[in-house]
């Protein structure tokens, strides 16, 4: 039982670093927009570098739940 959480839990956090790595590459265009604005480009800038923080973190856990199962 335990196994079949850690898999769910490994996939949950997959996604998440997914949708975190996808966010940060988002945010990386919009910081290197030159047409907006320096506040949206600076604001851009900054979710970019906590998306990547996220998309560590996820990562991270993701890699400890399938080590749990496969122990």
């Amino acid at each position: 039982m335990q196994a079949v959480k850690d898999t769910i839990n490994q996939a949950s956090e997959k996604v998440q670093e997914l949708g975190s790595g996808a966010s940060k590459e988002a945010n990386k265009d919009v910081a290197k927009n030159s047409d907006a604005s320096i506040g949206t480009r600076a604001e851009a800038a900054k979710d970019a570098v906590s998306d990547k923080m996220d998309e560590a973190s996820h990562g991270s856990k993701a890699d400890l739940h399938g080590a749990k199962r496969d122990a």
